[in-house]
């Protein structure tokens, strides 16, 4: 079975375990993703570090950084000189790119595969809409990461075969729990995006709140840092919070074992609401216990591992990480049901296996 992969998300170097095992499964692999991608923290430069059984190939791209618009002027060749048996389009069903790959898969009678995060019933103008549209109507299968989005998949009109498969997973050895905690005093961290509908702001107002001896780690990059350095002077904690800006992947680890708690409050907007939250699957993997808000996916993702909080309530974020802070035992025990959440769950393997299976029922309804 031949498969070409288009992914933006690939460049991420401790995403592509996912794709060694969808290789030992059989499958002949091209993935194909941009040099690099960017957004609000900056220019992301595509990692190699988990290359082993498959292709991974730089393509050119245009419009880096537009969500909608960015496509890739030598994806057709690079179709037609693959032949793939199916197109996996690891876009949403109203952005440009996943047109274009569409359009070339169809031309050389491949079968073609969409992904879909998007858990807000959105109407998109004209020509995004028409687009979609036809997405639905020509692409074999979909891919949803969340219940939430295959029922916005079915809402908006896709009528055909669904699977609910997050993106990607973790890997089980890199991310695992730390051997032992040095002395320091209750470190708290948020690893992501600094932007607004993150939260952070929030958080920052919660720790506040706590007695006793704490820090907060914020490790990543975005247009929300300034404001953010501006509110912890305010507060009176800049001394005690730390700005580790964005880090390569591969370092990401080490900085989960850095934390006693990691905290995702993120906001629900008009046209956002968490799409997932990855950070809590590598945190759960690491043994650090997670206190999410109820925006969107996050309960979902947490199930009975960590504590979930009303999104933007300080208050309720600050008992919850009081809670945390003050409960060895509370803390042991969030971290062993969050090291078996994500077993059971959340692997490369497991997300690998099931996204294998689509292909071969793909395959076998020609």
């Amino acid at each position: 079975m031949r498969v070409l992969m288009l992914s933006k998300a690939c460049i991420v170097g401790i995403y592509q375990p996912k794709l060694e095992a969808i290789a030992r499964r059989g499958v002949d692999l091209l993935v194909l993703a941009p040099p690099s991608w960017k957004d609000e923290r900056g220019p992301q430069l595509l990692e190699r570090t988990h290359t082993t059984g498959y292709r991974l190939r730089a393509l050119p791209i245009r419009l880096n950084g537009n969500f909608h618009l960015h496509h890739y002027p030598t994806l057709g060749r690079a179709i037609r000189g693959f032949q793939p048996d199916i197109a996996h389009i690891d876009e949403e069903p109203y952005n440009l790119a996943t047109w274009q790959a569409l359009y070339h898969a169809r031309r050389i009678g491949a079968k073609s595969l969409f992904f879909s995060w998007q858990n807000i019933e959105r109407r998109y103008p004209p020509p995004f809409r028409w687009g979609e549209r036809w997405v639905y109507r020509k692409a074999d299968h979909a891919l949803a990461g969340t219940d939430d989005a295959a029922k916005v998949l079915r809402a908006k009109g896709y009528a055909g075969p669904l699977a609910t498969i997050p993106q990607f997973g973790a890997d089980a050895e890199l991310f695992q729990p730390a051997a032992h905690r040095p002395d320091r005093p209750f470190t708290i961290g948020y690893i992501g995006r600094l932007v607004p509908e993150k939260g952070v702001d929030i958080l920052m107002r919660a720790v506040g709140q706590l007695e006793g001896e704490w820090r907060l780690r914020l490790v990543g990059g975005g247009t929300a840092r300034a404001a953010l350095e501006q509110l912890a002077k305010q507060l009176g904690i800049g001394a005690r919070v730390s700005f580790m800006g964005q880090l390569p992947s591969a370092e990401l680890p080490a900085q989960y074992h850095a934390l006693d708690a990691l905290v995702l409050p993120s906001l629900t907007r008009d046209n956002w609401k968490e799409q997932f939250g990855r950070v809590l699957v590598e945190a759960m993997a690491s043994g650090v216990p997670v206190i999410g808000s109820d925006s969107g996916a996050i309960p979902g993702v947490i199930g009975d591992a960590g504590l979930i909080v009303p999104e933007g309530d300080v208050e309720a974020l600050a008992r919850a990480l009081e809670q945390v802070r003050s409960g060895a035992n509370l803390r042991q025990a969030m971290a062993a049901r969050g090291r078996q959440r994500f077993l059971s769950h959340f692997t490369h393997e497991s997300v690998a296996a099931a996204t294998v299976n689509v292909y071969r029922a793909m395959q076998d309804t020609r």
